[in-house]
This record gives structure tokens, sequence and C-alpha cells, in this order.
């Protein structure tokens, strides 16, 4: 069978690809000059020849059962539905293709013309984009660590200033001041490790039926003293749901869009609440701040961009709301937004909800508040294991520090801890919950624990892993660590 009409063979004789014609029976009746660059051989040399010898040998048999399956439902596609295709040079070597097929009817039968592209630099830039991820991957998790430190050991010594300066008013602005700028500073490079961080895939989701109202309660307590400061009501709906989750993201999504609310609301109130819809929970952040036009909604959720309120200048990267975004599908939950200018702004938060099983809480200790408490501090950076024990003995406990397990365990041994504050990632492959468990197996008790860590996504981990645990996420407020171990020190979970 020979391809007739000279039209035909001029478009395919243009086409960038390297094409085939191939008949019924799998003979190459037509090969334009690109095959030659592509396999080798020159057009001449293919016509005539079984399709099957630009093929590796192994896969020539099974070629030839695809080709008959073609034959009875022939329609334009792809070939190979997804897997990795091998094309055979006429000098011996492979190299990975990828083929179109088209089949055409003709008077002597069904023709189909494959199109084959060479795939080597493709591959090989995948290859490039995947090892550059995993170094974006190691970068983040020193940079996580790394950049955190600096903002952490601020946070802690701007704290301890605070409380050796008394009643003096000048310093005491001085180090107010100083602390919004060390707040904006951890908010900025939180956002964008996070953004980072969940692009290349660095972050998981740990779905798990999850109490909603357990979120809520650390929502309320992040976010009620900066409403008060603003002189807004901060309603935080008390919910006994659950729902199925990452009960650490969903708290950061929520804790991106409650930020949001606080800081575009000039008076009145934010409320969150949640109601279940059949199968499925709403989460909804309701705030009375200034809206967003309706012309920008669509664009609320992408990178770096601001919703333009005139003079007033942008504060931040913009970043708040691509993390939900991208949190939201890591949960696979959807979001929604309704506002109105001037009047406030609505986000909803869906996804499924399951049942939970009823638990018992842990009996805790009793510990006197008045005398403080013994604290072990485990942090094996000299800069800010110092600035906390320096800022705890000011809020009047008794601290030891511990570098590593060896140290801690001799410190539990001569002083009991009530307890445990440690960073999560330490030298030597150690974990502050693997040295927490060493302390408690020492002590034969469930010792109460406060893990610090610029990686978010151990904190849930960790608390599932141990009872009697509170997570805090550098750089964290100092007055939030000495909230948490004065909890856990009264047994408040």
């Amino acid at each position: 069978m020979q391809l007739s009409g000279e039209l035909a063979k001029t478009l395919l004789e243009l086409s960038p690809d390297a094409t085939v014609v191939v008949d019924s029976t799998g003979t190459v009746v037509f090969a334009n000059a690109q095959v030659e660059q592509a396999f080798g051989y020159s057009p001449t040399e293919l016509e005539g020849r079984p399709v099957e010898i630009l093929l590796p040998q192994q896969f020539r048999a099974q070629h030839v059962e695809h080709r008959g399956r073609f034959a009875t439902q022939p329609r334009p596609r792809g070939m190979g539905g997804g897997l990795a295709l091998l094309g055979l040079h006429k000098k011996g070597q492979t190299f990975p293709v990828e083929v179109s097929l088209s089949p055409v009817r003709s008077q002597g039968g069904l023709l189909v013309v494959a199109a084959i592209r060479d795939a080597t630099v493709r591959r090989d830039t995948e290859r490039q984009l995947v090892e550059a991820n995993r170094a974006k991957s190691r970068l983040l998790a020193a940079a996580s660590h790394d950049l955190r430190q600096p903002l952490q050991t601020l946070n802690l010594l701007n704290r301890a200033a605070s409380r050796h300066a008394g009643p003096n008013a000048a310093l005491q602005d001085i180090l107010e001041r100083q602390q919004l700028s060390l707040d904006t500073m951890a908010a900025l490079l939180a956002s964008a490790l996070d953004v980072s961080k969940l692009d290349s895939g660095a972050v998981a989701a740990d779905i798990v039926p999850s109490p909603i109202g357990a979120v809520f309660d650390r929502l309320r307590s992040d976010f009620e003293p900066q409403a008060t400061d603003k002189g807004l009501e901060l309603v935080v709906e008390p919910t006994a749901e659950g729902g199925l989750t990452d009960p650490e993201l969903l708290r950061r999504l929520l804790g991106n869009l409650l930020a949001n609310a606080v800081h575009y609301t000039h008076h009145g109130a934010i409320h969150v609440s949640c109601r279940r819809s059949g199968e499925e929970l709403a989460i909804v952040v309701r705030d009375t701040g200034i809206g967003i036009p309706a012309d920008q909604l669509d664009r609320i959720f992408d990178e770096f961009y601001q919703v333009d309120h005139g003079t007033q200048r942008p504060e931040g990267l913009g970043l708040g709301l691509s993390i939900v975004r991208r949190l939201a599908a890591l949960l696979k939950a959807s979001i929604s937004v309704d506002s109105e200018l001037g009047r406030g702004t609505t986000f909803t938060v869906t996804f499924p909800r399951a049942e939970l099983v009823a638990t018992t809480a842990a009996p805790t200790d009793a510990v006197s508040l008045s005398t403080g408490g013994r604290v072990l501090v485990i942090d094996d950076e000299p800069a800010v294991a110092h600035a906390t024990g320096l800022l705890l003995e000011l809020e009047g406990f008794d601290v030891r520090i511990a570098t590593c397990e060896s140290e801690a365990l001799e410190h539990a041994r001569v002083s009991r801890p009530d307890v445990i504050v440690s960073d999560y990632h330490l030298r030597g492959g150690q974990t502050g919950l693997d040295v927490v468990k060493a302390v408690r197996r020492q002590l034969s008790t469930a010792v109460p624990a406060v893990f610090i860590t610029g990686d978010t996504s151990k904190l849930a981990w960790a608390q599932r892993e141990l009872e009697r645990t509170s997570l805090l996420s550098k750089p964290m407020h100092a007055d939030d660590l000495v909230t948490a171990i004065r909890n856990q020190i009264g047994g408040v979970r």
C-alpha cells in the first residue's frame, strides 16, 4: 500500500516531529525527514519495514498486540497511557519518546499516523526539577531552624529586658516598639517559609478524626489579646463537633483568616463558628471589617496580591490567603468568600465531619503555682537556652538547662522537673521527643512537656505521640511560653 496525495506528504514532511505512517499490518508506508534525525534511519530505509524496528526488542511482541487493539477502536490519542516509552536508535541506544497516534481512513484500509518526539530534554529537565525541589526542601529545613533561632532569642531577651525595665516608661515604650518589629519580622518569615514548604511538598497532612473545639480553644488563646488591643470583640463559639482533618494545619489555615480579620477590622467584632451540614462541617470566620471590592475577590488567594485600599500602604507580603488556599488543598477542604465593601467579610471552610471517640483525661500531679515550679530546658543552641533560662528565672521558676539527653537525665536525677521545655530538633539526630521519653522512663512518670519548633509539620504528630504536652511554634511570644508552662504545671491541658 502506498500513501497517496502530494499535499498530505508535504504536510507530513513539514511536521517538526519524526512522523511515520503505518498500515493495518504494521508496515511503515511513509517516514518524514525528521525520522532520520531521531532514529538514524533514512525514510527509504524504513518504508516497507515493520514499525516495531523503532522499539527495543523486549517491547515488540507486546506492541503487536497493542496495534491490534487500537485497530478495533481507532481514535486520536497519546500512546502509552502515562507509561514511560522508549525508542530504539539505529545504532542501538534507547531514548525516551512521546508518541501521538491519529487514525486515517483510506481506500486501502486503516492508516495510523504516529508523531514521535524525543523526550530526552523533558526527562532531564524533570530530573533537574526534582533535584532542585529536594535542594529547596533541604534549604527550607535549615532556614526554618537557623532563621527562626535568632528571632526566638530576641523575643525572649526582649521580654526579659521588659521585666528588668520596671517602671521606666520610656524604656518600656522602646521595648514595646521593638517587640512589634520582632513580631512583624516573625510573621513575614513564617509566611515566606510556609509558602515554600507547601509548594515543595515538605508539609504533609495527617488527616484524622479531630475535635474542632480543641482547635477553637487554641485560636481563642492566640487571637483574643490582639483583638482586645484593637478594641474588637472576638467570639469563638464552643463546639463539640469532630472533623476529618489535620488539626494543626487547620489551625494554621484558620489562624491566617483570623489574622486578616483582626488586621482589616477597625471596629465591631470577629465571629468564628462551626456548623454541621449533612456529612460536612462548615467553619465560618466573619468580621465587620473594611470588606473586599467585588472586582478583587477572584484575586485575593494569589501570591503577593494585596487588596487596594487607596492611600493605605499595604503591610506584609500578601501571602496569608495564598497559604490558606494551599492548606485547604492539603486538607481536601473547600473555601469560599463573601464580602461587602465597608461592611465586612465572611470566609467559609468546608470539610468532612467525623464521629469522635470519647476519651478520659489522664490524671495529673497537683503542683502549687505560687512557688513557680522546676523547669528543665532542653535546647542545643546556647543563646536560646540562656535567654529562655533568664526569662523563666525572672518569672519565678527554678531552671535547669540541658543540651542533650545525657545532661537532661542527670538534671532530672538530681532534681525532678515539674515541666520540660524542649526544642524539637537537637544535634546528633536526637529530637526533644526522644529526650522527653527518656526522662519519663527514668522518673517513671509522665512529666508535662512543652515542645518548641520551627518545623510546624511535627507539632500535631508530637502531641499525638505523647500525653500531657503543649506545642509552640517558633518564633513565639514569651508570654505564650510562660502561660504554657504554668498551664502544664497546674494540670491544665
